[in-house]
């Protein structure tokens, strides 16, 4: 290279080096007094990119001096903002989630049920009506109805299920005829009418009868759809019953009814209030006759999960449509399970003990009820389930509007 050219290469170097200096000195300056380098700045050829502290925000004495985490992945500029959140919110309620459980009579007056305040059984031309005419003006078109059958019609074989003009299918009537478009669920069990207080037959020496009771709830979900009923829950957890009942109903010429099955129903200490709500509890034996004082021979064991498996499998290959887990908000690992499972929509039941503690702790000022109630909800929707039945629901799909 000859001198001239040599002269005239330092001079550009020179220049790049002086007007990238310059920058570094202008960039400075524009950030004089506001924030520091805590490393030297890097140089290229062209550009310079200070590191900087960032700027100063007001902080509580005591607030200790650090240097900013190096760390591309910061998941809380992701919360940062309600908008965010709202754009990024994975699970969402909608009152169409919702099923509006209620408790109905052969009376006209409302009845409050003790273990669940704000819950009452309700007169079933009365109450019923205007309630559900509240929960339809808020979103909510689906309830399961529970008949509290009076105690001179309960039998050992509850034949009182499946009695055309019974308490449950006038009220199926009566909804249907004032609400066309309601979409009514049953609840097909023997223990509202059994006056041993079991989903099935009690044999004298404690047995609760498998295939007999079964007999018998299939005439009860005949009987329901001929009522109006739009889906069938049988309750019972007898073996085989969902077959039985989907065989019953496309005999009786209702192909369309649905069967949402009570696929994972666990032998709990949740369900007290309820059977105060229809005094449905097993009763003391007799002379001559030993009545099992808990369900454990039919309800699923607290302590297992892959049981609730088998019964899935089960229940999909009879003819179910839906399946339902209950309790809802201590099995949520089993909600999950099925939901992962199944190409079947889920349901979960969030039960009268579950109501009843939330309601509790609320009045006595430990919660805010709106809060818990709807992150309870929405923990059980998360965790997979499409439908949850809630006392709540009215509640819930006001808060939601």
């Amino acid at each position: 290279m000859s001198l001239s050219m040599l002269n005239t290469h330092t001079q550009v170097v020179l220049s790049k080096k002086s007007a990238t200096s310059g920058l570094q000195a202008k960039k400075k300056a524009s950030v004089s007094g506001r924030c520091q380098p805590i490393v030297k700045a890097v140089q290229t050829d062209e550009l310079v990119f200070p590191d900087f502290t960032p700027m100063s925000k007001a902080s509580p004495e005591g607030t200790p001096k650090v240097s900013p985490l190096i760390m591309p992945s910061r998941p809380r500029r992701n919360r940062k903002n309600a908008t965010l959140r709202a754009g990024f919110s994975e699970t969402h309620l909608s009152p169409a989630n919702f099923i509006l459980p209620v408790f109905v009579h052969d009376g006209e007056d409302d009845i409050p049920i003790g273990a669940m305040p704000g819950v009452n059984r309700l007169g079933w031309q009365t109450g019923l009506l205007r309630d559900v005419a509240e929960a339809r003006a808020r979103g909510v078109n689906s309830l399961v109805v529970f008949p509290k059958t009076p105690d001179h019609l309960k039998t050992p074989t509850a034949e009182e299920a499946f009695n055309p003009d019974g308490l449950a299918q006038r009220t199926f009537r009566l909804l249907k005829k004032k609400f066309p478009d309601l979409y009514i669920y049953t609840d097909v069990a023997l223990d509202p009418y059994n006056s041993d207080g079991h989903d099935g037959i009690v044999r004298d020496d404690g047995v609760i009868m498998n295939d007999e009771t079964v007999h018998y709830l299939c005439k009860q979900a005949v009987s329901q759809a001929e009522a109006g009923a739009d889906c069938v829950s049988p309750s019972d957890m007898m073996d085989g019953r969902v077959g039985a009942i989907r065989a019953a109903l496309d005999s009786a010429g209702f192909p369309d009814v649905s069967i949402m099955s009570y696929t994972a129903k666990y032998a709990s200490a949740f369900y007290g209030p309820f059977r105060e709500a229809l005094s449905s509890a097993p009763v003391e034996g007799s002379a001559g006759r030993v009545i099992p004082p808990n369900k454990k021979t039919y309800q699923q064991d607290p302590a297992n999960y892959r049981e609730s498996l088998r019964e899935a499998r089960l229940d999909e290959a009879e003819g179910a449509d839906i399946m339902m887990v209950k309790p809802a908000g201590a099995y949520l690992d089993v909600i999950r399970l099925l939901r992962d499972n199944t190409t079947l929509p889920i349901s979960a039941y969030q039960v009268s003990g579950e109501y009843a503690m939330l309601k509790a702790a609320a009045e006595r000022g430990m919660l805010n009820e709106e809060d818990a109630v709807m992150e309870s909800l929405l923990s059980i929707k998360r965790a997979g389930a499409d439908l949850i039945l809630t006392y709540y629901a009215k509640e819930a799909a006001q808060w939601l509007q």
